[in-house]
């Protein structure tokens, strides 16, 4: 497990890594199939659920980060 802050963005992240933005919003995924289920914070609802070449953008601190995926076992967030 990897813990990740803003400044390392863009991070690619692998099952059990963490990012942590500067506004305090933590950012991890669990697969779901080929799926991926974005968790935000503690929760354990997905915030959304991306399939491989999909994207969502997250709005934290004022600013936008993009949450992309492919068929890979991992996630790449980068300031948008």
């Amino acid at each position: 497990m990897a813990d990740y802050t803003q400044k390392d963005l863009p991070v690619t992240l692998h099952p059990d890594d963490l990012l942590r933005l500067d506004d305090g919003t933590a950012v991890r995924w669990e697969s779901s199939g080929e799926a991926k289920d974005i968790m935000l914070n503690d929760d354990f609802g997905a915030a959304c659920q991306l399939f491989p070449g999909c994207d969502y953008t997250l709005s934290a601190g004022g600013r936008d980060f993009r949450i992309s995926t492919g068929f890979e076992d991992k996630v790449l967030v980068e300031a948008v």
